[in-house]
């Protein structure tokens, strides 16, 4: 999309990048610098750095009747959010308007909380509707910042900017059809009169115009569908960090910054934990061709990592990146009466999902008496009990066993699938550290090899991989 001949990028800013005033003067600096150098950009921003958290206690405190403790909770953002905008806007007029904006809408929380204290029940619904307050409270800050710049800006909702949803609230998926219209009615009029359109990320509406949200992490999703349905020259999504590391560089010092990746690797990279993108958040950028760069808001001069199609990316590494994923479980589910029955997998599937049970990785003997299957470690317990009593007691299965101290090591990259050996490279390397793997999986992508190993033998593996591939910055 060109509005007359500029190039046109939505970006995306989240909560780390606007946790105080002094980091929301440098976002609007930076916002003002493309501007001025002819980008015509649509802005998306996430709730202030801990404040979503915070509407999420409120809203069980709400629940349970706890009136002094979301009380206190809420002074408190409404404090955070006065005092940045006192520090943040110089303009008496700006500054005024925004602040009854942020008035009014504390107000509006706090009769929605005292509604689910008195009804002592919180709807799906319903907390969507407050955890939407967040950024409901961030964006007119940033858009006043720009403001008192000089810059033309407004803030919308999503609700307001177009983004309709199905009504899965807490996860909700948009409908893209829809949102393409709606998105070009509310944002063309705005960039054609060079103001700078501030969206809240995170949130959209249902069809009958109740409020969702497409899930923590959502912003990012928001950028990639106002990006899609702008059909912008690219999406920068900026973060506290330079871009996708080949592994986290808090925990291993000499990961690298990569460059360039496809769109199929960085989804395997955001499914497998690397946590500068929600995972859904590639589809409309990938479905429509945009580039997405991931940037760092704190070292703007980094280019970072773009991320393109496949046949466009200029890398030859076989390996791209490694993921290590901690707080998860092994169950086991093994027995005779499984070879041969037909739907005996579906069934232990079912009964997970039931349970509300996301299943991460799953692996069967070819002999059909043995399933393995990872899931979050907080859900073993129920997952255990489920099973137990809807399988094992009718005889549908022999044993169900399960390892608590466990993690997955991912390795993800393009170039696995026409490279032969990948494996045995991989697991050689484990074996010298003498780590044991305690369950695989690769699809048939073979994008992606993970596999299991106890958590204190995560890290080691990691490494172990990282230095067979010479994924080093050294």
């Amino acid at each position: 999309m060109e509005v007359y001949g500029l190039k046109s990028v939505v970006m995306k800013f989240g909560g780390s990048s606007i946790s105080d005033d002094e980091k929301i003067k440098q976002v609007a600096n930076l916002i003002a610098k493309y501007y001025n150098q002819g980008v015509l950009p649509v802005v998306v921003v996430s709730a202030i750095e801990g404040v979503t958290n915070s509407l999420e206690v409120m809203s069980e405190d709400a629940k349970k009747g706890q009136e002094k403790k979301f009380n206190k909770l809420i002074k408190k953002i409404l404090q955070t959010h006065s005092n940045i905008l006192r520090n943040v806007i110089r303009k008496k007029t700006v500054s005024a308007a925004i602040e009854a904006y942020i008035t009014t809408t504390i107000e509006e929380l706090m009769k929605v909380l005292t509604g689910i204290m008195f009804v002592g029940e919180l709807t799906k619904k319903s907390k969507d509707y407050v955890l939407s307050f967040g950024e409901k409270l961030s964006a007119p800050i940033i858009s006043g910042v720009l403001q008192d710049q000089g810059i033309h800006s407004t803030y919308l909702t999503g609700k307001e900017a177009g983004i309709i949803t199905d009504s899965n609230y807490g996860e909700a998926s948009p409908i893209m059809k829809l949102i393409k219209k709606q998105v070009k009615i509310k944002l063309l009029p705005l960039l054609k009169k060079r103001i700078v359109p501030v969206v809240t990320g995170y949130i959209g509406a249902s069809k009958e115009g109740h409020v969702t949200t497409l899930g923590r992490g959502g912003s990012d999703y928001t950028a990639t569908i106002i990006g899609a349905a702008l059909g912008v020259d690219e999406i920068w999504i900026f973060t506290d960090v330079d871009g996708l590391m080949t592994f986290d560089p808090k925990l291993l010092s000499s990961a690298k910054l990569i460059p360039e990746i496809s769109f199929q690797e960085a989804t395997e990279m955001t499914i497998f934990g690397a946590k500068s993108m929600h995972p859904r958040a590639l589809e409309p950028a990938r479905e429509n061709n945009i580039p997405v760069r991931i940037r760092n808001t704190f070292n703007p001069d980094n280019p970072g990592t773009l991320i393109l199609d496949k046949q466009k990316v200029n890398s030859g590494d076989i390996v791209k990146a490694i993921s290590l994923v901690k707080d998860v479980a092994l169950v086991n589910i093994s027995g005779s009466g499984m070879i041969g029955r037909p739907g005996t997998a579906a069934k232990v599937f079912s009964v997970v999902g039931k349970e509300d049970i996301n299943i991460l990785m799953i692996s069967q003997s070819v002999s059909e008496a043995s399933i393995s299957f990872i899931i979050q470690q907080k859900k073993l317990q129920k997952a255990v009990e489920a099973l137990t009593t809807e399988l094992k007691s009718k005889g549908l299965i022999h044993d169900v066993t399960a390892e608590s101290e466990v993690c997955v090591v991912a390795a993800v990259g393009v170039g696995m699938k026409s490279t032969p050996g990948v494996a045995s490279r991989i697991f050689k390397a484990i074996a010298k550290k003498g780590i044991n793997i305690r369950m695989i999986a690769q699809g048939s992508s073979e994008m992606n090899i993970s596999f299991a190993v106890r958590e204190d033998d995560g890290l080691e593996a990691v490494k172990a991989i990282h230095d067979e591939f010479k994924l080093n910055n050294k």
